[in-house]
């Protein structure tokens, strides 16, 4: 074998080695990514029930209902895009910052009768503030423009959403 020869099997092993490496990274991180998805995405394309998601939108005003099973204190409420609504339930305390009308980010699972189920939710930190996903689905949608102003108001999104779908629970 020529020295020529033996740097280029030379180099493709080492090419070799290399995408599999890439390959077995890349396998790890498919398991840990999160999508973000809208209301109206996740009801025309269900993520599968193990699968954790972002979902981000606005609360829909006078959707929130509150519970206590024992000890744990159970939220129920409604997060559309303008296009449709989906029901989410988080066992937990809100965050302070938490108001029906508001972008929120709320990360799960989803399933199809029982709706979204939380794990965390995020509010928005001020009155101007709107999640950068939250405002690309209202963008998406047709229902807001960013040349035009700010976003639409929760009553304006409510009923687009409630004359769309309403909730996708089984409420």
């Amino acid at each position: 074998m020529t020295r020529k020869s033996r740097r280029l099997w030379l180099v493709l092993a080492c090419l070799a080695c290399f995408a599999v490496a890439a390959g077995l990274v890349l396998n790890a991180f498919s398991s840990s990514i999160v999508f973000f998805m809208a209301p109206s995405q996740i009801l025309k394309a269900p993520p599968t029930a193990d699968r954790v998601v972002r979902l981000g939108g606005m609360v829909v005003a006078g959707s929130l209902k509150r519970r206590v099973e024992g000890q744990t204190p159970i939220n129920l409420f409604e997060i559309t895009d303008g296009q449709a609504a989906v029901d989410v339930r988080y066992e937990g305390i809100l965050p302070d910052l938490f108001r029906e009308g508001q972008s929120v980010v709320a990360l799960g699972t989803y399933r199809q009768g029982d709706g979204f189920i939380a794990s965390e939710v995020l509010a928005k930190h001020d009155e101007t503030y709107m999640p950068k996903e939250v405002a690309d689905a209202l963008q998406r949608s047709g229902k807001w423009d960013p040349k035009f102003g700010k976003p639409p108001s929760s009553d304006a999104l409510n009923s687009m959403a409630r004359g769309a779908t309403g909730g996708s629970g089984g409420r």
